[in-house]
């Protein structure tokens, strides 16, 4: 499957170790080698980097280890191609305008009938690939046009109310485990993978770390895989399997969370049926 990964920190930091695993994954170690992607945010825009290609063979990838913006909030997918050949219109995380600002999303699953389902229909905003992912992307923008209409972000609750009813419809179709960002905030929904032991799907989707660290705290590359300025902070990384060896959280089936600045926000879990 996909990977998926998303950091969010309360100061800056450049992705290392975690750009170098997920990479990994997408070509090396596992079998996800059509395309990689990341999103560092930048205020209210994004530096946006993609190709079509596996990561773990890329120049690029290793050039952002050292050399990539330092960013609160990151989006990164490794990608597996389910539906749409392997081109950079499929190429994920997908990166839309909507109330002045670029929002991110990026998707690991299977959602068969996409097209045809009614409450998945499209609106104004139209793919430009040919994946279930942006299909999905593209109704979720429509959704939050209205909340978005005064270029102001909604309420936390107002956006995890809404994601909440948008994951309940992707997950009627197969596996939605996805990472959505707006600039202020990142929001994670944990699903189902397919387990390569067994080849069927099962949860959890995502895992959770957060820590907080001390200004004396040593080695600004401590957090498995953030380089950070030496100052108090407080980092959470989100991702398809851990990438450390210490405490990750699985996310529960049907787990919606937010994080902004390194800290948890806010959770919502309903009935999945």
């Amino acid at each position: 499957m996909c990977e998926l990964l998303a950091l969010s920190s309360s100061s800056p930091a450049r992705l290392t170790f975690s750009l170098q695993t997920l990479a990994a994954r997408g070509g090396a170690s596992g079998s996800s080698h059509d395309g990689w992607g990341v999103a560092f945010y930048q205020g209210t825009d994004v530096a946006l980097f993609r190709e079509p290609a596996a990561a773990a063979d890329s120049a690029l990838v290793r050039f952002l280890e050292t050399e990539g913006p330092a960013t609160h909030l990151a989006i990164s997918h490794i990608r597996h191609a389910t539906q749409g050949g392997v081109s950079l219109a499929n190429t994920q995380p997908f990166v839309r305008e909507l109330g002045g600002r670029a929002h991110v999303f990026a998707h690991n699953g299977d959602l068969p009938g996409i097209y045809r389902s009614a409450a998945l229909a499209l609106g104004s905003h139209r793919p430009v690939g040919q994946t279930d992912s942006e299909h999905a992307f593209c109704v979720l923008l429509e959704r939050l046009k209205e909340p978005w209409k005064t270029g102001t972000p909604p309420t936390i609750e107002v956006r995890l109310s809404l994601l909440n009813a948008f994951a309940a419809d992707l997950r009627a179709l197969g596996p939605a485990n996805f990472l959505y960002a707006d600039g202020d905030a990142v929001f994670a929904h944990g699903h189902r993978r397919l387990q390569r032991t067994s080849k069927r799907a099962g949860p959890p989707g995502l895992w959770i770390r957060q820590r907080h660290c001390a200004p004396a705290d040593p080695a600004p590359d401590d957090h498995g895989g953030a380089s950070i300025a030496q100052k108090e902070r407080s980092v959470v990384w989100i991702a398809s399997v851990p990438l450390t060896d210490d405490d990750w959280r699985p996310l529960a089936e049907g787990e919606v969370v937010a994080a902004r600045g390194g800290e948890v926000l806010s959770s919502r879990l309903l009935a999945v049926r």
